[in-house]
């Protein structure tokens, strides 16, 4: 079950980072929390227009971790709401996780689905 907390902040303009480990390293790459959608089984759909490295590194790992949070938000302790995600994912090209975001997203070339083992609130 997803936070009512972290459901606002997806609503709200601010920025997600998204980190993948592959064979050179870490990797960190960005996108928008409105962009986030939930499936049907409660999995994030982001889009991806390129994300090409973060999609190589999922091959070698998929375990992801995602940061999100807003100061429009109230938090644990006032203004502004964080979150830590932890996850697997996999990159989606077809299918209905693709299609909820293809008819959004013109430039979608694939889904990131991440299935979240962990949502924790860190502010």
């Amino acid at each position: 079950m997803i936070p009512e907390t972290l459901l606002e902040i997806l609503k709200t303009d601010d920025v997600v980072a998204i980190a993948t480990l592959g064979k050179d390293g870490p990797h960190m790459v960005n996108t928008w929390n409105n962009y986030i959608r939930i499936s049907p089984a409660g999995r994030f759909l982001i889009p991806a227009g390129y994300m090409h490295k973060t999609e190589e590194n999922i091959k070698y790992n998929p375990e992801v971790l995602i940061t999100l949070g807003s100061c429009k938000v109230k938090g644990l302790h006032g203004t502004g709401a964080g979150f830590l995600i932890k996850g697997k994912a996999e990159f989606v090209t077809d299918g209905p996780d693709y299609d909820i975001l293809k008819s959004e997203f013109s430039w979608l070339r694939a889904t990131l689905a991440v299935t979240i083992d962990s949502a924790n609130q860190t502010w």
